[in-house]
């Protein structure tokens, strides 16, 4: 891979947020590696810029440490510039409840965990050493829900993005030592394939009046990469249409 192109990994972009975001910085010329379960479709794959897109699941620790050592290879010496820490799961019981603190098995809190928080670890300690040639930056993807008690979003998956949040805060001061920044941003409600009607009943709650696009969310994160944002680490910044201020 050419040292002259600035690199992306983005995690869970085959669908929803992350596809927009992979999409976003591939529309401003970078070269883009991708994983998610499934496969991105095939289009995708005709830009020369999407460089490898890597069928993993980061819920599986062996798995999550092969992705980031093919990813290293086709990196080679060359820097990385931004990993976007967007894969993430939200599961219901066998009743189709979210998990939560009465509720589900406590195995299934600890999965939640795997994905959400234990695999953007893993990943920021897999690319540290390209993110330090690059001096780059990391983007987690945390939510509303990681701030305050959402309705439909289940305790697992809530307590799981605030442990992200914070998580946020440690890497940002260690890993300032190695030149990378690393900020947040936290979505509200954003219409997706995922979304369900039931959250039609949290618009009149957003006071911009409408649920947000994977393109809201793709852009901040691209911005947060981008040199305007170069003294900025350790924020998190909600993408919420003002929800959050309720």
């Amino acid at each position: 891979m050419s040292g002259d192109t600035r690199a992306v990994v983005v995690t869970g972009a085959s669908r929803g947020i992350g596809h927009a975001i992979a999409r976003r910085f591939l529309a401003e010329g970078w070269r883009v590696i991708t994983c998610a379960r499934a496969d991105v479709p095939k289009e995708c794959m005709m830009d020369r810029n999407w460089a490898s897109h890597i069928v993993a699941d980061l819920a599986d620790p062996d798995s999550a440490q092969s992705f980031v050592a093919e990813a290293n290879a086709i990196l080679g010496e060359a820097p990385l510039h931004a990993l976007i820490n967007n894969a993430g799961v939200s599961p219901k019981t066998p009743y189709r409840e979210r998990l939560g603190v009465l509720n589900g098995p406590i195995d299934g809190w600890k999965d939640v965990f795997e994905l959400n928080f234990f695999a953007p670890l893993r990943l920021a300690r897999g690319f540290a050493s390209a993110l330090h040639r690059g001096k780059g930056a990391i983007v987690n993807i945390t939510s509303i829900a990681g701030h305050y008690v959402h309705p439909f979003a289940g305790s697992a998956y809530s307590t799981s993005k605030a442990a992200l949040s914070g998580l946020t805060r440690e890497m940002a001061a260690e890993m300032a030592q190695l030149g990378v920044r690393v900020n947040a941003v936290a979505p509200g409600e954003i219409r997706t394939a995922m979304i369900s009607p039931e959250y039609e009943a949290l618009v009149p709650r957003i006071p911009l009046e409408r649920m947000g696009t994977p393109e809201d969310v793709a852009g901040t994160v691209f911005r947060l990469c981008g040199d305007d944002f170069a003294y900025v680490t350790g924020s998190e910044v909600f993408v919420t249409g003002g929800q959050h201020l309720y």
